[in-house]
């Protein structure tokens, strides 16, 4: 038995009719999950809808000998949402794992960037996220187990121009990520969040003139773009095997990284006086310069943990 054992789980996948959830299905299946296929079965801009994509791959896990079921529901409601968890239950009798991964794509640069086309981005990335995380929740939360895996992206972490929506949809599903893995914790249900870069459908959708002198180092990596060097970490993130939570892993060209939001050592001000704008300007190359040193807080309230420890004794507040 594989190491990484999915046997008597139950696995969501969104978006898993192609692309890298298509592969995640696979790959828990092949380990012993049973698997709900999700997928809408539009277009990569989210556009009309079929069977087709979902019953493909179902059909792929059932001829290798394992166990799924389709769900053609949308993530962008919660009525989909909910039937999406209740096609699990009623298919399996349970849920232990889901992985956010349904999207879409638009692109266009900012000013152009229409309404319709913003709330489509934010509708599946984001509120899909929501959606189907929270309806599986009480679920997570009540067997006192789960792994939910988020689908961010380097475009919404690092930033990518013509992604504005794409990518505060992205930088947001990390925002969600952060505050459950809290919720979550003491349940047992661990939530990371994964960058992952492959070559699919969206990525067909990017501006040449985007990438421009990048191209070189993009060819020199190709080799690392197929959808299965991002798939092991997604299925590891998303078994028993992975207990910790609370991350944001990158998946590049077969490199799996973590990534992390951190606060520099920093300048601190007089004790009593608000530093103006010209003491920042005066100390910005200290403010700014990681190399003196960072911390990564575990949550809001440790950053101030972190600079009570940080500051010298007569910075601190010592009554209330």
């Amino acid at each position: 038995m594989p190491q990484v054992s999915f046997a008597d789980r139950v696995a969501i996948v969104t978006g898993a009719g192609g692309g890298l959830g298509r592969t995640y299905a696979l790959e828990i299946a092949r380990r012993g999950g049973a698997v709900v296929v999700n997928d809408l079965g539009g277009s990569v801009a989210g556009e009309g809808r079929s069977t087709a994509m979902a019953d493909k791959v179902v059909e792929e896990i059932r001829a290798a000998g394992g166990r799924a079921v389709a769900s053609y529901d949308s993530v962008s409601t919660t009525e989909g949402a909910q039937a999406i968890v209740q096609t699990a239950l009623n298919g399996f009798g349970r849920v232990d794992a889901l992985i956010n991964n349904a999207g879409t794509l638009r692109n266009a640069w900012f000013e152009d960037f229409s309404l319709e086309d913003r709330d489509a981005m934010f509708d599946v990335h984001l509120a899909g996220a929501f959606n189907v995380t929270q309806a599986a929740w009480p679920h997570l939360k009540r067997q006192r187990y789960g792994r939910v895996v988020f689908t961010s992206s380097g475009a919404g972490m690092l930033g990518n121009p013509t992604q504005s929506a794409y990518g505060a949809a992205k930088a947001a599903v990390v925002g969600l990520m952060h505050v459950l893995a809290l919720e979550g914790a003491e349940y047992g249900v661990l939530c990371n969040a994964l960058m992952p870069n492959a070559a699919g459908r969206m990525a067909t959708q990017m501006d040449p003139d985007i990438i421009g002198a990048n191209m070189p180092f993009i060819e020199r990596l190709s080799y690392g773009f197929d959808p299965e060097f991002v798939t092991g970490v997604a299925v590891y993130l998303a078994s028993e095997a992975c207990q910790t939570g609370h991350a944001i892993y990158s998946a590049l060209a077969g490199r799996i990284s973590r990534t992390f939001i951190g606060v520099t050592h920093g300048w601190q001000g007089p004790q009593g006086a608000p530093p103006d704008a010209d003491a920042i300007a005066e100390h910005i190359e200290q403010i700014r310069d990681p190399l003196r040193g960072f911390d990564i807080p575990d949550n809001l309230i440790d950053e101030y943990r972190l600079l009570a420890m940080q500051a010298p004794p007569q910075y601190v507040a010592t009554g209330c």
